[in-house]
């Protein structure tokens, strides 16, 4: 049987039955900064992987004539992959900040235009390669 709330409707209290101290919120919120930091760092390293692949891996594979473009393509994922561990590093000082002043910093939408635009033209320049690369 568990332990009954004094206040049943009151989200403040914990299933112990005590009150929630206030700092838990804060605390919670970097325990989520932190995730999402290290999901910039995963998307980094994906991205770094990808270039391997898209440098090295590929052209072996598919037996291409031409190497270059295929280099090319890696070094900008490459760069791609490493600006995304960069901006999770930056955006985890800002927002931590942040968090203990308790504000909140919005996402910069340069940083989102330049990696949804980086994304798009390297994923179009694959394709182009690969289809004028067979």
């Amino acid at each position: 049987m568990g332990v009954e709330q004094e206040h049943p409707g009151d989200e403040r209290v914990a299933r112990t039955g005590r009150p929630l101290d206030p700092r838990d919120y804060s605390r919670r919120t970097l325990l989520a900064l932190e995730r999402t930091y290290l999901a910039w760092w995963r998307t980094g390293l994906a991205t770094l992987t990808v270039a391997l692949a898209a440098a090295r891996v590929v052209p072996e594979l598919a037996d291409a004539g031409t190497q270059w473009p295929y280099t090319v393509a890696g070094v900008g994922f490459a760069i791609v992959g490493i600006f995304c561990v960069a901006v999770g590093e930056y955006r985890r000082q800002v927002v931590a900040r942040a968090i203990r002043r308790g504000d909140y910093v919005d996402f910069s939408p340069i940083i989102s235009m330049i990696l949804t635009g980086s994304a798009i033209l390297l994923g179009v320049a694959l394709i182009v390669i690969v289809l004028l690369n067979p």
